[in-house]
């Protein structure tokens, strides 16, 4: 009995390596029609109104925040559901993170989400918090970080990383950039981290 020839399907499903390609082929073509519409949105390439590039020292906190990890543990994107914006306020658009690089968003909350968190907590309170959550928060599992309090900002590579933020969009000017040492100097990372959660989600009225 003679055997049958395979299929033009089954030619793919026994061919591992065309199986390899005509996947990647659709993982490329469906990431593409997702991705690229995105680059000529205006709601997700303008930014929102009243929203503004960190200042220095904002900026400074944000580094600090990427670099402690914070955002293991903390999301800065409150999702549309009504339980969210209950507890967080309004969910969060895509105009709020145009000048953050890399944004933060998520969905990992081992603590609350921060999208919001600006303008919520007095300076005073952000930096007792940091020091020992437990003396704000008695169950908190949160890490404490007394060493912020005692480290300077790091001044000098702020120009450097300001340079680069406009290089992506980000319109600081020259004299923002020049600026940045002075507006920093003799400021602690904790100073710098309660300037950057201070600011956040404070655009969006």
């Amino acid at each position: 009995m003679a055997q049958q020839k395979p299929t033009g399907h089954e030619k793919i499903e026994t061919n591992n390596f065309l199986m390899i390609v005509l996947i990647l082929l659709v993982l490329l073509v469906g990431g593409l029609v997702e991705i690229v519409p995105l680059f000529f949105q205006k709601s997700t390439t303008q930014p929102l109104e009243g929203v503004k590039p960190y200042t220095a020292l904002q900026l400074a906190g944000r580094d600090v925040y990427i670099r402690e990890g914070c955002y293991n543990c903390h999301s800065q994107m409150i999702r549309p559901f009504r339980a969210e914006t209950l507890r967080y306020g309004h969910y969060s658009v895509a105009g709020e993170s145009v000048y953050d690089h890399p944004f933060q968003w998520g969905s990992k909350r081992t603590g609350p989400d921060l999208a919001r968190v600006g303008g919520r907590y007095s300076d005073e309170w952000h930096r007792i918090h940091l020091n020992n959550p437990r003396d704000m928060v008695p169950e908190s599992n949160m890490p404490a970080y007394p060493w912020l309090g005692k480290n300077l900002v790091d001044a000098e590579s702020l120009p450097t990383h300001m340079k680069a933020l406009r290089v992506v969009g980000v319109p600081y000017t020259d004299e923002q950039i020049a600026q940045a040492p002075a507006d920093v100097k003799g400021k602690t990372e904790l100073d710098a981290l309660i300037a950057f959660l201070q600011v956040l989600g404070t655009a969006l009225k």
